[in-house]
């Protein structure tokens, strides 16, 4: 895609940016709700591999919800001008139903400083009859003005010819980047630093960082392409998630859809980094987030984020009980193990967003994890490996009878599954299961790669086979 071709929707708030990006776009990207200050940071998305429609946050949104509004409005507005200078083509939105504000006055005015000429798209336009409406805004000074309904998808084909006329055909040699793109999902709770690692690692503010928890509240995929030490370049999508609270807090519409983003982003993800803060070690909401990561069959690593404070407060004196900073850290991770033992043997890093300690080693993990969930182990060794477990240590018996494996042998990657042919599907145990993932893990090297097994009984292999031919 070429990075240069590229439609920004700007406007004040609420006037329906994010359903008119939904309704360019053709599926659900920005979440769609009435409360002005949903979105704030920009949202991409990339429209016939030929130009990105950016979704920004509306200029010159009040809000009373959080501590140091100043500074979080401040941040939005930063990013929505960061869209405006990056685009080719900008859309100035506004509401026909509302009419020209001041507001509306304002923001053409700053377009004009930044040399912009945009296309006038007046929304929420639901009828014929009330395209007289698109006359009040003529006081803007843009002109032609298109009248749109986001909701109803009226009018959205001629935004497209617009586009298409003020973009110019898609030049035929625009380069498509088959190179895959390896999707890295940080998830975690509110506050711990994911949007800041993501800058840290962008070496941009590209994300709204802000001290108040929800701040974001989108998720945002970013891409990423990095030369490694041995000079093969890496491409990743980054993607930043809302943060994640109990099911039982979420309260607001808006939280909602955000934290059904945040888990589709999981699910969609390649590598998942669950970010927690060095302060606060591991939490019960961590280990919830954990074991979905797990049951989704991810590879993962644990982030431990704002680890400069260990390294500050080790500089003046110890902790008391540790010698220095490496013991401490041996600790943390001990702990750590300890309250997510159903891991698969995870990385865990110690990074500061803030300071840009050991971010590199995000990527170096992310690019190993994403090799080990795409492995494909010899058959021979699976079948030597689970042979010399159960010599080691039988299962135990369940009405008299052992789980047997009689074969094994890998059916897929992301996750890795192993089928295995037994006596009885019903008799592997769980702490037995966790025996056999681990020794997988250890033999081949899959450390932060879930290894899930299928069980096939000889019974239902039986009766497979002695079907009668239709």
């Amino acid at each position: 895609m070429n990075s240069k071709r590229s439609v920004a929707l700007v406007g004040r708030p609420n006037v329906g940016k994010s359903r008119l990006f939904n309704s360019l776009a053709g599926r659900r990207i920005a979440i769609v709700h009435e409360q002005p200050g949903v979105t704030r940071d920009v949202n991409t998305f990339e429209v016939d591999n030929d130009y990105t429609l950016m979704d920004t946050g509306g200029i010159g949104l009040a809000t009373q919800t959080v501590v140091n509004q100043d500074d979080l409005l401040s941040a939005v507005e930063e990013q929505v001008f960061f869209a405006i200078k990056a685009a080719e083509v900008i859309f100035l939105v506004v509401d026909g139903r509302e009419g020209c504000m001041p507001l509306d006055i304002i923001i053409a005015e700053k377009l004009r400083q930044y040399g912009k000429k945009p296309l006038l798209v007046v929304n929420k336009i639901d009828s014929p009859d009330l395209e007289e409406r698109t006359k009040e805004f003529s006081c803007l000074g843009f002109s032609p003005a298109v009248p749109v309904s986001a909701e109803h998808s009226r009018g959205i084909g001629d935004l497209r010819e617009h586009i298409e006329a003020m973009l110019g055909p898609k030049p035929p040699d625009v380069e498509t980047d088959l190179e895959r793109r390896i999707k890295i999902c940080f998830i975690g709770r509110p506050n711990v630093g994911k949007s800041s690692l993501c800058n840290g690692l962008l070496k941009s503010e590209r994300l709204v960082v802000h001290e108040a928890p929800g701040t974001t509240r989108d998720s945002v995929a970013l891409d990423l392409d990095y030369e490694a030490p041995n000079g093969e370049q890496w491409h990743f999508q980054l993607v930043d998630t809302a943060g994640l609270r109990k099911s039982g807090k979420i309260d607001t519409p808006v939280e909602y859809f955000s934290s059904v983003r945040s888990h589709a982003s999981l699910a969609n993800a390649d590598v998942v980094f669950q970010v927690i803060d060095a302060r606060e070690g591991v939490s019960r909401q961590d280990k919830v987030l954990a074991g979905e990561t797990v049951k989704a069959g991810k590879a993962m690593a644990l982030v431990v984020n704002k680890w400069d404070y260990a390294l500050e407060t080790f500089e003046s004196e110890p902790l008391s009980g540790y010698e220095d900073e490496a013991e401490f850290r041996a600790g943390f991770a001990q702990a750590a193990n300890r309250n997510l033992f159903f891991l698969p043997d995870s990385p865990i890093l110690f990074v500061s967003a803030l300071t840009g300690y050991a971010l590199n080693e995000l990527l170096a993990t992310a690019h190993e994890l994403d090799a080990r969930a795409s492995l494909q182990l010899s058959t021979s060794r699976i079948n030597r490996l689970i042979s010399r477990l159960f010599e080691n240590r039988e299962p135990r018996r369940i009405q008299g009878k052992r789980f047997k494996v009689y074969y094994a042998v890998q059916t897929g990657i992301r996750p890795i599954r192993i089928r295995l042919f037994c006596n009885q599907m019903t008799r592997l145990e769980e702490s037995y299961r966790r025996y056999l993932q681990k020794a997988f893990i250890t033999e081949f090297g899959l450390h932060g790669c879930p290894v899930n097994f299928e069980l096939v009984s000889k019974h239902s292999l039986n009766r497979r086979t002695n079907r009668c031919p239709r």
